[in-house]
This record gives C-alpha cells, structure tokens and sequence, in this order.
C-alpha cells in the first residue's frame, strides 16, 4: 500500500471488522476507552466523505459479563443467551460513541440463510447500499441468537467471514480486519520470537494458509486462519484487505489513506458484478465438480465453457441452476459457476462428448455444463 496525505484516501467505500480481543483489550469486559478511539477514527474518516460500514464483534462476552458469568459455560444454548443480552448493550455502547460525532447508527443481524439465496442477498445488499447514501453508520454483527451454525465455527468464525460477505455485499474497496495482532507472520509471534511480519500477499495459497494454521486468542471464535479465509473470499471478488494490529493509534486512518501497516492482501481481479460476487461467496454452492487438467488449463488460460468432456467426478446433490464448485483433478479450487445440468444428469455425462448428450439423456440443455459467462475463475 502506498503512502498517502491522511486527508485524502484511495479507497472511497470502507469496511471494518472489529474483534473481540481488541475490543476488549484482552478483559472480560468491553472497554469503553478503545472502542472510543476507534469509533473516532471511523468518524473523520466519515466527516472526510469517506462509506465505511462497521462489523463487530464482542456481543458474546459483553452479555457474559453483564449477566456476572466470567466462567466459560459450555453450549450453544448459554452462547445465545450471552448474544441476546449483549447485543443490546454492545449497539448501546456504539450509540453513545458515535452520538459524540453526530453520526447515526443502524444495526443489522446477518446469517448466512438470509444470503444464501440470490433475493436474500439482493435485499440485504439494497438496504445496506441505502444505509450509505443516507450518510448512517451501520453495525454488522451475526445474528448468533439463530445463527447455530455460526456459533458453531461452522461458517463465519469470528465474524470474519462475515465481514468480508459484507464488503462483498456492498462492492466495498477495503476491508480492514483489525485484532490484537499486527499481521500475518512466518510463525506465531507469541511463541517464536524470530516470527516476521508478512507486509504483502498477492496470492492466498497452500503456503499461506498453512501460516495461518490457528492462532485463535482466548476471547474470539476466530484465528488467522478465518482470517485468511475472509482475505480469500474478499479478493477474488476485487476488495483489498489489510490484517493489522486495532491498537495502533489512528491505525484506520492511516490504513484509509493508503499506509503500509500489518499485512496487505491483493485483489485477485478488477471489481465482479453482483451476480458473480454472489456466486464467489460461496454461501449459495450446492455441490462441486472435478476436472482434469485439459479443462482446469482451458478454463484458467482460455476462457473457455466448461464441457462434460473434461469432467472427472460429481459432488453433492444439485438441480440445474444452481451454483457448483469447480476443482482441478489436484483438489484445488478453480471456481464456480451456475450449471446447466443437475448432479445426476452430469453423473451419466461426465466424460462424453457434448454431441452425445441427447442421446444419453434423451434431452439436451446446452454442449456447456457451466457456460463462459456464468463461471468465475479464481
């Protein structure tokens, strides 16, 4: 990231992902004075004219300490009453803060069912696009009352994910991931002292994720290794991403004007549109597809459809029309598309020639199992 005057940013629409661990400095407790800083950074940024959406953690234990329960009590069930009591008084908190600058808050409760399916994710789309027009601030936590899934490491860990389905949602230029640690490093910094700072990562493979191998803290869901997952998500759909350290003062403001702190991570690809953003999220796939390695070549250098021919094996129960992963024959994700045929049809036509479809089937939906213009690669 290059440097920048503060008063200028090369980003115009913003979103930042607040863990547990820094929000609570490493207490029980959230810490009011911390979170101050950072609602105040959030708001210049907001007065320059900058879109900043804001997805938090922190719900989970601000209800355990109020309800006087410091000792881990084990259960989904407990999670969900800790969530439920401190959801209200986390927004609370952020009413207060923000009030200071005179900015509006809104909150908004996300599961993956409600962007599961394409009008879901349309609708929450449209509404937070709305919430930035009208200049309001917007809260993001999961909905982890329902969310059993979630709460469950499952899915978002952590909100990490979430917060990069949100800066997916809204077509966002940066997504901040902020905790209690600096970046990404060689090693865990808390247990090998000769661990270095990753500053930049083009691409997120095998070797990075296996750095990220869990560092989770003591009061969060999530490690690096979500972490990772939500850089991974948000750059193949064109967003930038920086993991730093919340703690470094006007850290999201520096980082908003382009400053080299904690560890940046390349968008993939120029910005997808909305429908190709949803299917790269991954929360509507159904099933995948495995390829050998003349269609993962023709689809990766050629920008070619996706034929039966070059199909190697079917995964998972699907209908045509929905949204399937595409590996190559090594295990690897290439992509993911809308297919044409349902498991079942592709598990007869898998390896034949497209000429023979009709006769195999005894009807015919295309020669492409997953034409051109539905598929992202990744």
């Amino acid at each position: 990231m290059r440097k920048s005057n503060l008063n200028t940013s090369p980003y115009h629409r913003i979103v930042v992902k607040l863990g547990t661990s820094l929000l609570t400095g490493g207490s029980d407790h959230l810490n009011e004075n911390i979170m101050s800083s950072l609602v105040a950074q959030v708001a210049q940024l907001h007065r320059q004219g900058l879109e900043l959406l804001v997805v938090s953690s922190g719900a989970i234990t601000a209800g355990r300490y109020k309800l006087g329960l410091t000792k881990k009590l084990r259960g989904i069930p407990f999670r969900q009453v800790f969530s439920s009591v401190g959801q209200g008084r986390l927004m609370l908190t952020y009413e207060q803060l923000f009030s200071r600058h005179n900015i509006t808050v809104a909150q908004a409760l996300l599961t993956k069912a409600d962007l599961s399916d394409r009008a879901g994710y349309l609708n929450a789309r449209n509404t937070l696009l709305a919430l930035l027009e009208l200049r309001v601030l917007c809260i993001v936590n999961e909905n982890d009352v329902v969310a059993v899934d979630e709460i469950q490491e499952a899915k978002f860990g952590d909100n990490d994910n979430l917060s990069a389905m949100v800066a997916n949602l809204v077509d966002a230029d940066l997504l901040l991931l902020l905790t209690d640690i600096a970046g990404l490093y060689t090693a865990d910094p808390r247990r090998d002292h000769d661990a270095r700072l990753i500053p930049h990562v083009e691409r997120i493979d095998s070797k990075i994720e296996q750095l990220a191998a869990d560092t989770a803290g003591s009061l969060g869901i999530g490690g690096m290794m979500t972490k990772i997952e939500a850089a991974k998500l948000a750059t193949a759909s064109g967003i930038t991403v920086v993991i730093a350290d919340g703690g470094e003062p006007d850290v999201i403001v520096k980082l908003a004007a382009g400053e080299a702190i904690g560890t940046c991570f390349w968008p993939l690809t120029d910005k997808l549109e909305s429908r190709k953003r949803w299917m790269v999220s991954g929360l509507s796939t159904r099933g995948g597809l495995v390829v050998d390695s003349g269609a993962a070549r023709a689809l990766r250098k050629q920008n070619r459809s996706l034929l039966a021919t070059g199909i190697k094996k079917v995964e998972g129960d699907f209908q045509r029309g929905d949204v399937v992963t595409v590996y190559d024959h090594k295990g690897a994700i290439l992509g993911c598309g809308i297919t044409n045929y349902s498991s079942s049809d592709i598990g007869i036509i898998k390896g034949a020639h497209s000429k023979k479809i009709a006769t195999l089937l005894g009807y015919d939906y295309g020669s492409e199992v997953v034409h051109r213009n539905n598929l992202v690669v990744l």
